[in-house]
């Protein structure tokens, strides 16, 4: 794999190029938005009123990391407690429980797309509606308790194989997700494919994942990779999850020589500052996010945390999560606002209110490259004004404050759908 690739899988690509994209916005060059940096403080003060709202100013410390557990908790069941203390009654030992909770939240994260305005997941046990990333999260975990993600026999403890991903069917994806046409939900076809893809990728990956393909497996490879440390390495860990991750990827995504490089898309903005007078490589207009990589890796983290006692370090070469709700946060609160020709274009393409755009489109890639920039300038602000002997690790900010904020403020303004202020085409992939 040439070095252009081997960068723009890496974590410091992310941020490197999202930088480049904010230098822009500071000189007014940007392709297809307006950046009003005085809305910036104002962005800051909705998130901490959030923040304090929920969590201050004497509970700070219980601010949990942004990751997929709290999302099978919804409506305040503690779900994965629950999970835990059933193994634990089975005489379950806590290297295995994590292992289970790393294959639940593995293809739960990955199955995490958008899912569109209309869709609900119905949970037997109390009736109740759930949607968005919280239905998901219960669809998938329903899913893994009845083994629909393994080929084990009935009565076996739940997990997740590439055997039983490779033979994931869309009708079977489609009953556990109780789509149907009163009920539809984006990507579906999309979604499938990706087990799928999945599968056949863990398959060929017997050194992490076992000759049975189990995702659970990363829990011994890295405490091996830690040799004898209570403390794991994040940038270890992201190595495996992109080598592992990047063939799973839609084909007809962007390519370098041939070779996939998954969630990085080319960006006019970054094409307009390369130096005419510098050799640059030929990926130097790419702009790389690696969204569910990122969100599967702070997900991940949390159960060796919480079960094994372990520790992380390299933590903060994760950045932010480019997604609508943190991204929306910030059209909704002012800070951003779309160029008339791309705003004319995009409602054009919707024939609604909100402007619509393929998630592929330069102006979506320009929005999520801002939206980590502007999310590191946010993180400085609130850990300014939060007083001295506060820290919030970005992970805390990302739960408590950015996404839950675009989130609200985005019920808030469009009460019927919830919806971000610019939407996109989901193929159930990238989102």
């Amino acid at each position: 794999m040439n070095s252009d690739v081997n960068y723009l899988l890496s974590l410091g690509a992310i941020r490197d190029r999202a930088q480049i994209v904010w230098q822009a916005a500071e000189a007014g060059e940007l392709t297809h938005f307006n950046f009003h940096e005085d809305k910036l403080s104002d962005v800051a003060d909705f998130v901490i009123s959030v923040i304090q709202r929920d969590f201050g100013p004497d509970k700070y410390d219980t601010i949990p990391p942004h990751g997929r557990w709290q999302h099978f908790d919804v409506g305040n069941v503690p779900r994965v407690q629950k999970l835990i203390d059933e193994w634990k009654s089975n005489g379950t030992e806590n290297l295995e429980i994590t292992r289970r909770l790393i294959d639940l939240f593995f293809v739960s994260v990955l199955l995490d797309a958008g899912a569109g305005d209309y869709w609900r997941f119905v949970e037997a046990e109390d009736g109740k509606n759930y949607e968005r990333s919280e239905g998901i999260a219960l669809a998938s975990l329903h899913m893994f308790k009845s083994l629909a993600f393994t080929d084990s026999v009935p009565g076996s403890a739940p997990s997740v194989n590439s055997n039983g991903l490779k033979n994931m069917t869309n009708e079977k994806l489609i009953s556990g997700f109780q789509v149907s046409d009163e009920n539809p939900m984006l990507g579906m076809d999309s979604r499938a494919t990706l087990l799928r893809s999945l599968g056949k990728s863990l398959h060929e990956h017997p050194a992490a994942f076992g000759d049975e393909g189990r995702p659970g497996n990363l829990v011994d490879y890295m405490i091996r990779a830690a040799e004898g440390s209570s403390e794991l390495d994040v940038l270890t860990f992201w190595e495996v999850l992109q080598t592992l991750l990047i063939p799973v990827w839609p084909k007809d995504r962007t390519t370098v020589g041939g070779i996939p490089i998954g969630d990085a898309w080319p960006l006019s903005t970054l094409q307009k500052r390369i130096d005419p007078s510098k050799p640059a490589g030929i990926t130097a207009d790419i702009q790389p996010f690696h969204k569910l990589t990122q969100w599967l890796t702070y997900s991940l983290m949390v159960p060796f945390q919480r079960i094994l006692g372990m520790k992380w370090k390299n933590s903060e070469a994760l950045t932010a999560l480019a997604e609508y709700r943190n991204g929306g946060l910030f059209v909704d609160l002012g800070a951003l606002s779309l160029k008339e020709e791309p705003f004319q274009r995009g409602i054009k393409a919707s024939g609604q209110e909100l402007p619509l755009f393929d998630a592929s489109d330069d102006v979506i890639v320009e929005w999520r490259a801002l939206t980590l920039s502007l999310l590191d300038r946010v993180y400085e602000i609130i850990a300014s004004r939060l007083g001295q002997g506060v820290h919030l690790t970005m992970a805390q900010v990302l739960e408590a404050g950015t996404w839950k904020s675009g989130r609200e403020i985005a019920a808030k303004r469009r009460p019927t759908t919830k919806s971000s202020p610019i939407l996109i085409k989901s193929d159930g992939t990238v989102f």
